[in-house]
């Protein structure tokens, strides 16, 4: 006889030698012991896991009669009777496997379903088995579906598909199914350890670690490529010999490459770069086992303890923890992963390996931030200040502290100062509108005053209604001065926020009222508000009537919105921001002076306060 490959010499052929699979296996086992049989099965799942093994295993424990011969159906099958031997040697005449991947037009299930009419030749039951089921044709499944409801009671259909979403939900209604799941790793290095101590071929440690994974959780796919690798290596299993088959990368450059940009080492970075170039490993490859060692490192951050102990790159994989933040870690796996489809828009792919690896180093924060943008706003003046315990902060030691990098209370403080110079000069127009104070660099705080409307709208005088008693009547003027523009931007702040909290207000018209500034106003009824706003979107006539509807049912007056264009000086959007800085500010500052935190700083000379942890409470 010749040789038999691996993969069929060490086929299954009976539930317990059945690896990977136990969820199926158990239930299986069950409905034979029980005599629960269903007229027909679907196993789905990718390639190489035991479908069509489960489903002869299933043929012969439906017709297996015993060593004497007299047995019933079992979950056990002897293996030593006719049924079982024919089964196992593909003669068994009632057990008829379809491949639909060739076999898919209507004729050949409708010769299928004449054959259905004949009762057992030889068995107790007749199994139809449907490989690769979902490529049948739609007449070819709709002639089956009357067969597969109602067979006949010797009839058991068992159909087999790596697609279960192309097969038709009428099929799958009358089928009891089952997914068979792609094995862990572990379990195919198991296996196939078993399987090279019976064929007594010594394998050397780390051969079945690289077969297993480059299996990709199929079986056959792991005794093919162990097969290939005995003959690779002439009878015998290297790591060497495997790596090479294989055209595995080199995992210690690999790890050498994460290492050096865990660092932020960007000559380390290329260097080890240029060391996977010259072994001959694809960029592709490399990025695979780049992600899996941070995926790995990731898992030992998290839990510590968790790899391996007998894995060869443990140690490192634990380092490599330590290298990198949890947010830097995650942030290096996303780009590792998604930069594999940057490889196909090169023709050098090592060229594209680096850029990907130098993307990693770009995105990492191991400088000092950039300066805060101009438009964020701070308004003065602020309330009394209020202690603001910070919820959450984290110290780096393990980068170096940029010399440009300046106390973030230092800063508050300079911005503190700008503000109450601009009140010192001119009362009046700080208590009116927010001023914009912008940081362009920690020690350079310029203070510059929003615009302001050359004229506020005159409107007659007219009684305050009862139901506006919340918002002070405004004095109206001719001309515009900053104390009515003041006294305009808290009324209009009053009412939004009172809408706000009363549910009133949702979507494009939240925004209206919240982006706009209220230049004049006149008691009603109706009663008057004419808003300033930048945005053109939020113009429309539909908005402005949604808003001044708003307002009438919150204040129980008739209520008229007008709008106008240009920049407003002070809305209750700016407010909120201005509030958020002060705060945001406030934190950083009582982080600054906490006395753990002063302590850290000076016992390590790279430590730094990370920029964006200190959240106020």
């Amino acid at each position: 006889m010749g040789y038999v490959v691996l993969a069929r010499k060490y086929r299954p052929r009976n539930f317990s030698q059945m690896a990977g699979q136990e969820h199926v296996v158990r239930a299986l086992t069950n409905a034979l012991d029980q005599r629960r049989l269903h007229h027909a099965y679907l196993f789905t799942g990718t390639r190489g896991i035991g479908k069509t093994t489960i489903s002869r295993i299933l043929a012969k424990s439906l017709n297996c009669t015993g060593v004497d011969g007299r047995g019933e159906v079992t979950s056990s099958p002897c293996g030593q009777c006719p049924a079982c031997r024919d089964i196992d040697a593909d003669r068994y005449v009632d057990y008829i496997e379809l491949d639909a991947a060739s076999n898919r037009s209507i004729d050949e299930i409708r010769d299928l379903i004449e054959r259905a009419a004949y009762k057992p030749a030889v068995g107790r039951y007749k199994v139809f088995m449907i490989d690769e089921a979902h490529q049948l044709t739609k007449d070819a499944f709709n002639a089956l579906l009357k067969t597969l409801e109602e067979p006949p009671e010797y009839l058991k259909f068992v159909l087999a598909t790596t697609d279960p979403e192309r097969m038709l939900p009428t099929v799958l209604s009358r089928c009891l199914q089952f997914n068979l799941r792609p094995m862990a790793p572990e379990v195919v290095r198991e296996h196939l350890a078993l399987v090279l101590d019976l064929e007594s071929i010594p394998a050397e440690t780390g051969t079945l670690r690289l077969l297993s994974e480059a299996a990709r959780g199929s079986m056959r796919d792991a005794l093919s490529l162990t097969d290939q690798a005995i003959a690779y290596g002439g009878g015998q299993l290297t790591e060497a010999g495997v790596s090479a088959m294989l055209g595995a990368t080199h995992t210690g450059a690999c790890l050498e490459v994460l290492q050096a940009l865990g660092r932020g080492d960007a000559a380390g970075v290329l260097q080890a770069a240029d060391v996977l170039r010259q072994s001959g490993a694809s960029a592709s490859g490399a990025l695979d086992d780049m992600a899996k060692m941070l995926q790995r490192a990731a898992v030992e951050q998290a839990v510590p303890g968790a790899l391996e102990d007998d894995s060869p790159d443990a140690a490192g994989l634990a380092a490599l923890g330590s290298a990198f933040t949890p947010e830097e870690l995650q942030l290096t796996y996303s780009i590792v992963v998604h930069g594999k489809a940057d490889l196909a828009l090169m023709t050098d792919e090592h060229a594209a390996l680096v850029m990907v690896l130098l993307r990693v180093l770009a995105f990492q924060a191991r400088t000092a931030p950039p300066a805060a943008p101009r438009s964020a706003p701070l308004r003065a003046p602020s309330p009394p200040s209020r202690s603001v315990p910070a919820t959450s902060a984290r110290v780096d030691v393990g980068a170096s502290a940029s010399a440009a990098e300046v106390s973030r209370a230092d800063a508050a403080d300079t911005v503190r100062a700008a503000v109450t110079q601009a009140w010192n000069a001119s009362p009046v127009a700080a208590s009116a509108v927010a001023p914009q104070i912008a940081v362009a660099e920690p020690e350079a705080v310029e203070p510059r005053q929003a615009a302001m409307p050359d004229k506020v709208a005159e409107f007659t005088d007219a009684p305050a209604a009862d139901a506006v008693a919340p918002l002070s009547t405004a004095k109206h003027v001719e001309q515009a001065n900053l104390a009515d523009l003041a006294e305009l931007a808290n009324r209009w702040d009053a009412a939004v926020r009172r809408l706000a909290e009363e549910g009133r207000l949702s979507g494009l018209v939240k925004e209206l009222a919240w982006q706009g500034g209220l230049v004049a106003w006149k008691a009603g009824p109706p009663t008057v508000w004419r808003l300033r706003i930048a945005h053109e979107s939020l113009r429309g006539g539909a908005l402005k009537d949604k808003l001044a509807e708003s307002l009438a049912q919150s204040f129980g007056v008739p209520s008229q919105v007008e709008l106008e264009a240009g920049e407003p000086g002070d809305t209750p959007s700016r407010r909120d921001a201005a509030e958020r800085a002060r705060r945001q500010a406030q934190a950083e500052a009582v982080i600054r002076e906490d006395p753990l935190v002063q302590s850290l700083l000076t016992q390590f000379s790279t430590a730094r306060l990370v920029q964006g942890s200190i959240k106020p409470a």
